[in-house]
């Protein structure tokens, strides 16, 4: 029988070995604030324009608005209404933002609007609610000063759709976003029918150690008219808790999805894991369910805990993230499982 003192004498042999366990794949330390961390190796300049609010001393929820808007700016086979569109040819985009209260908006299969990021922000800041979709989501948009744009297709993006049409064949590439992987955003690559799929999601932390996270994406490519992947869902594309940390995530929306992936990332933290080990544990989640599936898909998971700790962990060889503190301006390659 197992008495008290014994009991007690292994429960302190055992303390050590899990704070082991719990930090193994050890996250990077950045142990200074601000940082801000997104994914892609797009992420250096999303970052460069975080920063400036930053390092300036302003609100992390401010500098993850200022970096979604760049790469909403950008002409992007990801992002933005030059997205590709899809298979209707009609770009709509999704979007989510939180703040360090667990405020938090969202707008999804949003049309015709530039910044769905900051309609995202509006929506948590001016309404009892937290998403808006579709027509609502562009009504509330333009009635609060945002401008209907064009419907036309960026030059890319009709090529691509133009191509896709002649397959009619929705087969995603792993890691076609990645530039470093695969070369800048060709319309040729998409020649043989393949589909894109992707996201911009930033975390960052302010000098007052406060966290906030921001998702803007065009979705995957040639989707079915509706589709809405996990971008704009709290809890599965972004995450954030100020107590513990937060987290975004990249690729195939849907899996995602089915295990509420950043909030499992952010509770795995708050068990004690650090940030890269959380990250693991849920691409783990993800390929247990379906292994075969999992060879044939990509999903990556990118972290920031309290301590400034930050970590990302992929299925996949080829997801990389990016990092800018006052350390480090650096594109990382993430751990893989597969």
């Amino acid at each position: 029988m197992l008495n008290r003192r014994k009991f007690l004498h292994l429960s302190a042999l055992a303390a050590p070995l899990l704070a082991a366990r719990r930090s193994f794949a050890n996250s990077f330390d950045a142990t200074v604030t601000p940082i801000v961390v997104s994914t892609w190796d797009s992420g250096m300049a999303v970052n460069a324009e975080a920063w400036k609010i930053l390092s300036a001393g302003g609100r992390s929820l401010d500098a993850v608005e200022a970096g979604a808007r760049q790469i909403e700016d950008t002409i992007n086979c990801c992002v933005g209404l030059g997205g590709y569109p899809d298979r209707d040819g009609i770009v709509t985009l999704d979007s989510c933002i939180m703040d360090e209260h667990a405020n938090c908006g969202a707008v999804a299969g949003i049309e015709r609007i530039k910044h769905p990021v900051s309609v995202a922000r509006k929506v948590m800041e001016m309404t009892p609610h937290v998403i808006l979709v579709g027509n609502g989501a562009q009504q509330f948009a333009v009635e609060n000063g945002f401008p209907l744009e064009s419907r036309e297709l960026s030059e890319d993006a009709k090529k691509a759709y133009a191509n896709w049409l002649k397959k009619n064949e929705y087969k995603p590439v792993i890691n076609i976003e990645n530039q470093k992987e695969h070369g800048p955003f060709a319309p040729n690559f998409f020649e043989d029918g393949t589909a894109n799929h992707d996201t911009m999601g930033l975390v960052a932390m302010d000098k007052r150690n406060d966290l906030s996270g921001a998702v803007t994406t065009s979705g995957m490519a040639f989707k079915v008219h509706g589709r809405v992947g996990d971008s704009p869902i709290i809890g599965a594309g972004l995450f954030v808790d100020n107590e513990v940390g937060a987290a975004t995530s990249s690729g195939v929306g849907e899996e995602v999805i089915r295990i509420c992936g950043t909030h499992l990332v952010v509770e795995f933290m708050r068990q004690g894991y650090a940030p890269e080990m959380a990250c693991m544990k849920a691409v783990e989640r993800i390929v247990k369910r379906d292994k075969a599936k999992a060879k044939t898909l990509q999903v990556g998971f990118l972290a920031l805990n309290k301590k400034g700790q930050y970590g990302a962990y992929a299925i996949q060889k080829g997801f990389v993230f990016s990092v800018k503190s006052e350390k480090e301006n650096i594109v990382h390659e993430s751990k893989y499982l597969i």
